[in-house]
């Protein structure tokens, strides 16, 4: 995770732990970093104007005023229970990581009594999703496609052949019950419907996108082989 992400994801941890705080060692935990770190983030964070408050001594930590929290928000119980439930399906989806960072805003102002009973009505809704492709792979997949840059890919098609190619993102796109990432691909200098759980490897490139249009991207292969090929 780059440090900005981290900065970002820092500010809505904090938010969400509310008067109850976060020490240092757990947010060291949640981001994988050093406490070291972690105090370096939220110094940096203080020095940015956000009201970063810190407890010394036992039950301390560290936490965001009050001020900065959303105003309540006024859902049912089933309204939030369908909202964190779109978002638990949606694992799959780009910006997924996002949805659920939103969802968690929504969820952290609703009045103590409807989080109860959306809490209490999610035991009763289960959900099991396919396989994706692993966060560090989506996370440049995402950003390759919002700032046009050709990424490096290593894919297994439907067949188990391996292969590495420079292709350019043009959409993500939901067909046959998955995800998949439309793109140019430059070895085959063709377009190419590559299914995002079959991505192992991303790496974005400086290169920018040549500007393939949308248009030229049609319908999706009818045969599963027939994707990424």
């Amino acid at each position: 995770m780059k440090r900005t992400e981290r900065l970002h994801a820092l500010t809505e941890s904090l938010r969400r732990a509310s008067v109850r705080g976060r020490t240092a060692q757990q947010l060291a935990d949640e981001f994988e970093v050093t406490t070291r770190t972690i105090k370096r983030d939220l110094d940096a964070l203080e020095a940015s104007g956000l009201p970063v408050w810190a407890r010394t001594g036992p039950g301390g930590g560290y936490g965001l005023a009050e001020i900065t929290s959303l105003p309540p928000v006024n859902l049912t119980a089933a309204q939030a229970l369908a909202l964190n439930t779109a978002v638990a399906v949606a694992t799959q989806a780009p910006y997924s990581d996002s949805a659920r960072a939103a969802a968690n805003k929504i969820r952290d102002v609703l009045d103590p009594g409807t989080r109860r009973r959306a809490a209490d009505l999610s035991q009763r809704v289960w959900v099991d999703v396919g396989p994706s492709a692993p966060r560090r792979v989506m996370t440049v997949l995402e950003k390759a496609l919002v700032d046009q840059v050709t990424v490096n890919i290593d894919y297994v098609d439907a067949r188990g052949q391996a292969s590495r190619r420079e292709v350019e993102p043009m959409i993500f796109a939901f067909t046959g019950g998955r995800w998949l990432l439309v793109a140019w691909c430059r070895l085959r200098d063709d377009l190419r419907w590559f299914a995002l759980h079959r991505v192992e490897r991303a790496t974005a490139t400086r290169s920018a996108c040549s500007g393939h249009s949308i248009d030229e991207i049609g319908e999706p292969p009818v045969s599963a082989r027939s994707v990424g090929v």
